[in-house]
């Protein structure tokens, strides 16, 4: 099977799905448009289909929740002041979110505006591989050369790199976890070098999402070369509090490997989580890969 048949089976695989069209029919409607959009287009391209499930619209937030009323679906308003009504279908929950428009920005919250353009929509996400979009006759999406880029294993910032941290430092751990889960090779080189240069942007960032973030970077199957990357960048000592040392996390995964544990880092995530919580001494997982100055 070619590159291109396993691409169209990706897709055909996720628009097949019975829950997916059928939340696609109920919000059909004449001179509107709805399409599934970011990370589960993205994974179909590689083969692998999940169950999480964000579609964007040009329906208004009511008009939305009105179709679904219509068409017997649960609606929960869950972020109706930034347009997004989840919706509940066959057991399973659907982001659905009019289409936007940013307005303005602090660097953490956007003021937006409901727009009707996907493109426009496409352009406020963060990297190329998760700007792409599906609609329901098939059609991939791509404004921004996401394809090309899933498939050469890179993970380019939309637009200028510097600008979209700016918007949201949280950018800079993302750009981390992608090229840990989606990069072949060194990181882009812009991306990098605006992560580098926003390191300080880091501190204004809730220590909650700061651990959400990295925990997941951890899970993701390149986090030892990452974490190595944002070592050598000057980032990991100000998302962990101290210096890491990279041989250590090495060990502790292969550690978890020998006994039968996870290979991809969660071992390890549930340590550094634990310790963040307690707020008190490094617990045993995590002394793997931090190193207190004595």
């Amino acid at each position: 099977m070619t590159g291109r048949d396993l691409r169209r089976e990706g897709l055909n695989a996720l628009l097949v799905d019975p829950a997916v069209s059928h939340v696609l029919s109920v919000l059909k409607a004449d001179g509107e448009g709805t399409r599934i959009v970011g990370g589960s287009v993205r994974d179909a391209l590689l083969g692998q289909v999940g169950s999480d499930i964000d579609l964007a619209t040009t329906l208004l937030p009511e008009e939305t929740i009105r179709r679904a009323a219509a068409g017997s679906l649960r609606a929960i308003p869950t972020g109706i002041e930034h347009g997004t009504i989840t919706l509940f279908h066959a057991g399973r929950a659907f982001e659905v979110t009019t289409l936007r428009e940013d307005v303005e920005t602090d660097g953490r919250h956007a003021v937006v505006r409901f727009g009707r353009d996907f493109s426009r929509d496409a352009e406020r996400r963060d990297f190329t591989i998760n700007a792409l979009s599906l609609s329901a006759d098939g059609e991939l999406h791509d404004t921004t050369g996401g394809e090309e880029d899933l498939r050469a294993g890179r993970v380019r910032f939309i637009g200028e790199a510097a600008t979209r941290i700016r918007e949201d430092a949280l950018r800079i751990l993302r750009f981390f976890r992608f090229h840990a889960r989606y990069g072949i090779g060194a990181p882009d080189t812009d991306g990098l070098q605006a992560a580098r240069d926003a390191a300080e942007a880091l501190d204004t960032l809730s220590r909650e999402r700061v651990r959400a973030e990295f925990l997941k970077l951890l899970e993701a199957p390149g986090a030892l070369e990452a974490v190595a990357e944002m070592k050598k960048a000057g980032l990991l000592a100000r998302i962990i509090g101290a210096e890491g040392h990279v041989d250590r996390l090495e060990r502790a995964i292969a550690s978890t490997m020998d006994h039968g544990g996870p290979d991809d880092g969660s071992e390890l995530a549930r340590g550094l989580g634990r310790r963040q919580r307690r707020r008190c001494g490094p617990s045993a997982t995590e002394a793997a890969i931090i190193e207190r100055g004595a």
